[in-house]
This record gives structure tokens, C-alpha cells and sequence, in this order.
């Protein structure tokens, strides 16, 4: 039986892999390049992707938001100067995620989160990793838009090209 929010965070690894992996085709100053978008430049959007992943890792592993938050949002101005080292970043962080899933017994299970832009509510830890998946297509969204204004085409991080990447062809009968 397939476990859906852990398929769609494999899927959000997957298709962050696949946009750094279109973006180190570029001529690396691609990544500092000023845009007039949601982030200055596609550094500042993965920078930005990254420190909220890192951010509701630590949630995920019952770390309070505001502790969370004030954890790691210094990380959102760190902006790195190549591809490779976005991409290491991602790579370790969910490895993470993969370990303490491992540990995790229990996706349903509910937890109090004190959100301070939004306030209490209860939070399955399904959601949360619904959360990072949905967040992380959001941004990639915004890195192939300021891709674009830049010169360059994008590439298909579609949710569909994820199941096809995952899964054998079946030949027709």
C-alpha cells in the first residue's frame, strides 16, 4: 500500500533534483542573476526553499515553529554560489527526513503547532510532509518563471513525470 504524503516528499526530492540539475546546465551566473519575481534571484529562491524545508524537518521532529523558525530563517539569506552545493544541501536534509521517517511509527499522529503568522492548531505529521511538497512546487514554479525571464528554459518537474520516472513501462498486451 502506498503511503502518499511520503510519496509526494519523494516526489518534492525529485523534482527539486531535476530543477538544480537543469539549472547547473546554465552558465553558473544563473543562479545571481536579478529578476523582477518573487525573489530577487533563483539563489534567493532555493536559499528560500531550503530554510523552510530545514525549518519543518525540525517540526516534523518535534521542535516548537517559533524555535524552528527562528533557527533557521537566517538560512534563507544564505545564498550559496553554486548549484552543487544547493544541491548537497537538499541531498543531506532528506536524508534526514528519510531517517526519522524510518523512526516514525505513525503519520497520523497529531501534534500542537503554534504558528506565529497564523496561530494554535492541530497537525498531522502527514500534512506537514504534504506541506514541503506542495511549498517546494510552489517555488520551482517561481524558479522556472525567473528561468524564463532570464533566457533559459525550464524543465518538467511535473508530479506525472515523478510516477514515470518511479515506475517500470508496462507494455500494452
Amino acid at each position: 500500500m502506498t503511503n502518499h504524503p511520503v510519496e509526494m516528499f519523494d516526489y518534492h526530492i525529485w523534482a527539486t533534483r531535476t530543477i538544480l540539475g537543469r539549472i547547473a546546465e546554465l552558465p553558473p551566473t544563473v543562479l545571481s542573476q536579478e529578476v523582477n519575481s518573487s525573489f530577487p534571484t533563483i539563489a534567493h529562491a532555493l536559499s528560500h526553499m531550503y530554510a523552510v524545508d530545514e525549518m519543518w524537518y525540525r517540526i516534523f521532529t518535534g521542535i516548537e515553529m517559533r524555535k524552528a523558525l527562528q533557527d533557521t530563517m537566517p538560512l534563507a539569506s544564505e545564498v550559496l554560489s553554486g548549484t552543487e552545493e544547493y544541491a548537497s544541501r537538499f541531498d543531506q536534509l532528506s536524508e534526514r527526513y528519510h531517517a526519522a521517517l524510518h523512526q516514525q511509527t505513525d503519520l497520523e499522529q497529531s501534534m500542537m503547532l503554534d504558528n506565529p503568522y497564523a496561530g494554535i492548531r492541530e497537525v498531522r505529521l502527514s500534512e506537514i510532509l504534504l506541506h514541503v511538497a506542495n511549498h517546494g512546487t510552489y517555488h520551482r514554479g517561481n524558479i522556472s518563471t525567473m528561468l524564463r525571464q532570464l533566457g533559459h528554459a525550464s524543465t518538467m518537474t511535473d508530479y506525472v513525470f515523478y510516477w514515470y520516472q518511479q515506475q517500470p513501462n508496462i507494455p500494452s498486451a
